[in-house]
């Protein structure tokens, strides 16, 4: 891929520029969910993959405790100490909050310099918070040969988002990132962590990413609400089944008794991410069979439940999923990521796309006023050092 490797050479020439040394190189990816959305931090199933868009660090060891950071994209540099970590609410956290739960657990970390780049759009619903929070843990651990197990490091990276972002997070987004394979889907249990991986046989279909260009504000705290509301479903089950830890154990038949007369809303909420696991567990059937048009078809029935029932998506993005529902061209859409604008994921026959794209940029336009940005993406490998 050109672009990342023009991402990496400007990014070694950058750091050497700024501080005279030779930096170690990490690639960490953004990544996509096929499907299986807002079901992570319920301990249920998801289905996501790594992409060719990512973030990029190169790192150095400082013989002080300062901490120097600079973001190319931002053209912004940042200096403090090991012993004086502080929350700002930018891109910092993501680099910062690593460090910090480095320092929770005893870990012997000096301070270090790091110019942070990427070809991962931001607010996209990629998880770029993810593929950066991944790329510094990845590359502080080979730094300081501080020996952590890559499940150690997604776990540090969930913490960090958690505790500096203020955004309880479940653990796809960081799991993909750095467990991605090239060519497969991960089919990944949130509760035991145990996890699949599922080759991505989609001859002629190509996972094309419509980019809203919307970023609604609602984002982080709707993201918590939600979370709230699981968890308050959860405990008017557990007051009749005590055995009852998570969503993952309540059945739809648990929502219909002890949910629905105490909170129509609620219920709503619940129910939606209750078929959503059974829907993933069918997808991965689907994908096993290589049976796309299947798969596609619970896309659309899943962003639907999204729209409709746990309420997390836009009219922008419903424009995008609507236009596209009747193309036949187009296999499934729906939302992706946390909601509130970002992307929406589509399964195209790859001779289609460029009239698709044409045609429904310009339709867009005509009923938002905004721009439609078109990618095209890859399944690729998760995080890993690059080559200088």
């Amino acid at each position: 891929m050109e672009l990342n490797k023009y991402n990496i050479e400007l990014i070694k020439e950058n750091f050497q520029q700024l501080f005279g040394t030779e930096p170690l190189l990490v690639r960490s990816p953004g990544r996509i969910n096929i499907i299986g959305e807002h079901t992570d931090y319920n301990e249920g199933f998801v289905l996501p993959a790594a992409i060719d868009k990512a973030a990029y660090v190169a790192v150095a060891k400082r013989e002080d405790n300062n901490i120097h950071l600079y973001a190319r994209s931002f053209r912004e540099e940042y200096t403090c100490s090991l012993t004086a970590l502080s929350r700002r609410k930018t891109w910092t956290d993501y680099v910062l909050g690593v460090v910090d739960q480095l320092l929770i657990k005893g870990h012997n970390i000096t301070g270090f310099n790091l110019v942070l780049d990427g070809d991962i759009i931001i607010g996209a619903g990629l998880s770029s918070s993810a593929a950066v929070e991944c790329s510094v843990i990845y590359a502080l651990n080979t730094l300081f040969e501080l020996g952590l197990p890559k499940m150690e490091m997604v776990k540090l990276a969930q913490a960090a988002e958690h505790s500096f972002a203020g955004v309880k997070c479940g653990i796809m987004d960081q799991f993909a990132s750095m467990f991605g394979k090239k060519g497969h889907a991960i089919q990944l249990d949130c509760r035991s962590l145990e996890y699949n991986y599922i080759p991505l046989h989609m001859e002629g279909i190509s996972v094309l990413l419509l980019n809203s260009n919307v970023s609604h504000s609602l984002a982080s705290s709707e993201y918590n609400t939600r979370r709230e509301q699981c968890e308050q479903g959860v405990g008017w089950v557990k007051e009749f089944v005590p055995e009852t830890v998570s969503l993952r154990d309540v059945t739809l038949n648990m929502l219909d008794r002890y949910v629905l007369p105490k909170d129509a809303l609620i219920y709503k909420r619940c129910k939606y991410v209750v078929e959503e696991n059974i829907r993933l567990q069918a997808a991965c059937d689907d994908l096993k069979k290589g049976d796309i048009h299947s798969l596609g078809e619970k896309m659309f029935l899943t962003h639907n439940g999204l729209s409709k029932e746990y309420e997390v998506s836009c009219k922008e993005i419903d424009w995008l999923v609507n236009y596209v529902s009747n193309n036949s061209a187009v296999l499934g859409a729906r939302m992706m990521g946390g909601g509130f604008g970002g992307c929406s994921i589509n399964l195209v026959k790859e001779k289609a796309i460029d009239n698709l794209v044409e045609d429904i940029s310009k339709k867009y336009k005509e009923a938002t006023g905004l721009t439609l940005d078109a990618y095209v993406v890859q399944i690729e490998n998760g995080t890993g050092k690059m080559l200088n």
